[in-house]
């Protein structure tokens, strides 16, 4: 009896340690198993393992992993991590100068997983995939963000077509996170001054394979009841909600990593939103006896600065009145006047009007700063020219790191499948190695390339009236209809990202006659699926979705028109998956990057965009779609939608239908086909978060 309880206990740790290291959220055999354990509670909970253990009682898991197959499989999961910790994908001499002391990484949001939504869009998903990437290379890496137990907000669609958002407290019991204690078991805070309050902070902490996060909270008793729900939301509130999350993230996440005896090497802010942190490390220096201005050149040495907004009002900024209110004492602390504090924040720093601008100061308090795209560096360095007076914009010294994905984490089991059966089971490793891995593609052949993309479409067409089953259910409705909606034989068009008006979902629809004569072919049929979310108080961006909600509901296009609710990673994954061709038609330069395009490519999707962000990089002319050429426009904004409008009518209609329904006498579409794998072969091995997360460590991490 007593070898059984030990055998228990022993395996029972396995368990626990798996479902508490967020590595399992980009492996799919341990995801199978925590699903296979509770498949209801899997799905109920947004595919949490710690929502499932919470189901299963100690005499239920001990009875399951007394089943030999199920052992086997906990086994070959848990070795599989413990395999992980230990190797290092890409052994670098570099990393080694990160051993003792870490990379410090601050985002205002980190998408990991739809189990943990503390994440909106883009900005989240692309620090999560960075996290993954830096514990897949064996980077010594913390981060820091907020702690949002409401989340960003579940979106529900009225039966007018109207966003209306919900919010509902997160149960910490069924999150892959644990409280931050000391060896007593007590909390370990930091206090942060907010106004004339003083304000506790605390943190979760999550772990992400070899990476560490911290989450940032102000929910605790002795805080005042304002202060309590401070990190409830992201991005919530009005400007005094936001400077106060600022504080938080940037002062409080600083002090943080000190008191848990955290030496970073480097702090990377990622966007301005955490820039408060380097007037932490300012006031650091102070108490250490330096001047202000030595104290400033030791900062500098410490920080670097990640930029992506392209366009002025993007960037946080706070009046002097509201920077005097929140900052007062901190500011009497560094023994300057707020005239002075002030200056940190200022291009013009003797404009009394001038308010303080987060983005200044962070790239006034870093050694380094880089935008996220070739052309997003070249609007970036125009933006902030003012700030280095005697410098050209081809001077300013902002460079670029293209952002990418982490490739795992948007592969469909399927597809996983394929290239293991194809190349082998260490197939990922060969992406590093271009000329390794342009043969490796070549195995894959083009009847199993094919019977791929139909099992993804058919998943994600299943998956998608069953999301609208429910749908009609809520509303009330006869929902018999809804199963012919979609076809699995028809060209399926992905559109779905933050719904900011400058992203112009709608603008397939610009000509209705002809976007009804392209959808409606009988011959050649098209599909499209939208989703995503419109930022609380957007109401130009909540009206796209009404209109293509009223679309999916016009005679001409319904079955062929969808609006998925509730966008998050777990829908962003099947879209990625089951999509032909990934549609993107921002308003250019607006498209700071974009990631979404880069996660269709490992399922044997095609991205079809307007010459932005990523794409004018990887475009070659043979691995995808352009819309428009790759210049910018110096008209208005109206006539330039008109144009882009017509260029994407053109694309679509005479370039990709064509090419999608060109098949030989097997039934194969061998030159879309043969797209596909140009695709595979040029893309996948360059954007990517490996490539990306080592650009910077040996650009920006490494102090040169």
């Amino acid at each position: 009896m007593a070898e059984k309880t030990f055998h228990f206990v022993k395996e029972r740790k396995k368990v626990y340690e798996l479902a508490h290291n967020l590595r399992w959220s980009f492996d799919c055999p341990t995801q199978q198993f925590f699903a296979k354990l509770s498949p209801r509670v899997w799905d109920r909970s947004k595919h949490s393992p710690i929502a499932v253990l919470n189901e299963i009682s100690e005499e239920e898991l001990r009875s399951r992993l007394m089943d030999r197959d199920v052992l086997a499989e906990l086994d070959r999961c848990y070795q599989s991590l413990q395999n992980y910790l230990k190797q290092v994908r890409k052994p670098s001499q570099s990393l080694k100068h990160f051993e003792k002391h870490p990379v410090a990484y601050f985002s205002a949001e980190i998408g990991i997983h739809e189990s943990l939504p503390i994440y909106s869009g883009g900005l989240g998903i692309l620090s999560g995939d960075h996290t993954k990437s830096a514990s897949d290379i064996g980077l010594n890496f913390v981060g820091v963000t907020l702690f949002y137990r409401q989340g960003y907000f579940t979106q529900r669609i009225n039966s007018d077509g109207w966003q209306m958002e919900e919010y509902a407290q997160h149960d910490t019991h069924t999150l892959p996170v644990s409280p931050v204690t000391d060896e007593g078991g007590n909390l370990v805070k930091v206090q942060v001054q907010i106004g004339s309050s003083v304000v506790s902070v605390a943190a979760y902490k999550a772990v992400v394979g070899r990476s560490v996060l911290y989450l940032l909270e102000t929910n605790l008793p002795e805080n005042e009841e304002h202060y309590r729900g401070l990190t409830a939301r992201v991005y919530g509130g009005d400007s005094n909600t936001r400077i106060s999350q600022e504080i938080i993230l940037g002062i409080g996440g600083a002090k943080f990593l000190k008191e848990m005896e955290h030496e970073p090497a480097v702090y990377h802010m990622n966007e301005g939103h955490s820039a408060f942190l380097t007037l932490e490390l300012l006031h650091e220096q102070m108490l250490l006896g330096r001047s202000i201005h030595k104290a400033v050149e030791e900062v500098k040495k410490k920080c670097v600065f990640t930029t992506h907004t392209p366009v002025a009002a993007g960037h946080d900024r706070f009046t002097q009145d509201l920077i005097n209110f929140s900052l007062s004492g901190f500011i009497s602390s560094l023994g300057i006047k707020l005239d002075e504090f002030m200056k940190f924040g200022k291009v013009n720093e003797s404009d009394k009007g001038e308010t303080f601008c987060m983005t200044v100061l962070a790239l006034k308090m870093s050694r380094g700063a880089n935008a996220v795209s070739e052309l997003n560096g070249k609007i970036s360095r125009q933006m902030w020219t003012g700030l280095f007076p005697g410098k050209k914009p081809d001077q300013v010294p902002i460079g670029h790191i293209t952002n990418g994905i982490h490739s795992l984490s948007w592969l469909a089991l399927e597809a996983r499948g394929l290239y293991e059966k194809s190349i082998g089971p260490k197939w990922h490793d060969k992406m590093s190695k271009p000329a390794e891995w342009k043969a490796a593609v070549a195995k894959v052949s083009d009847e199993e390339l094919w019977a791929l993309r139909y099992a993804l479409r058919r998943r994600l067409i299943e998956s998608v009236r069953e999301r609208m089953r429910r749908q009609q259910i809520r509303f009330g409705n006869s929902s018999d209809w809804v199963e012919k909606t979609l076809s699995a034989d028809a060209l399926t068009i992905g559109f779905s990202r933050r719904f900011a008006t400058y992203k112009r979902a709608p603008l397939l629809f610009t000509d209705m006659e002809r976007a009804a004569r392209l959808l409606g072919d009988p011959k050649r049929p098209v599909q499209i699926i939208f989703s995503g979310k419109a930022h609380p108080r957007d109401d130009a961006g909540k009206a796209f979705i009404q209109q293509v909600v009223r679309l999916s509901r016009d005679p001409r296009f319904v079955g062929r028109v969808v609006f998925l609710e509730d966008y998050d990673m777990a829908i962003a994954r099947q879209l990625v998956a089951g999509c032909d061709l990934w549609l993107n038609n921002p308003r250019r330069p607006l498209e700071a990057s974009g990631t979404s395009g880069q996660k269709v490519i490992m399922n044997g999707g095609v991205n079809c965009s307007v010459m932005d962000g990523w794409w004018r990089e990887a475009y070659n002319g043979k691995n995808g779609f352009a819309i428009g050429e790759d210049k910018d426009s110096q008209l208005p904004v109206d006539q330039q939608d008109k144009i882009d409008a017509a260029n994407l009518y053109d694309v679509v209609e005479h370039k990709v239908v064509p090419l999608f329904y060109d098949r030989d006498a097997s039934g194969l579409p061998t030159k879309w086909i043969k797209m596909i794998k140009e695709s595979l072969r040029t893309i996948a091995p360059v954007y990517n978060t490996d490539r990306m997360v080592m650009e910077y460590v040996e650009k920006y991490y490494l102090q040169k």
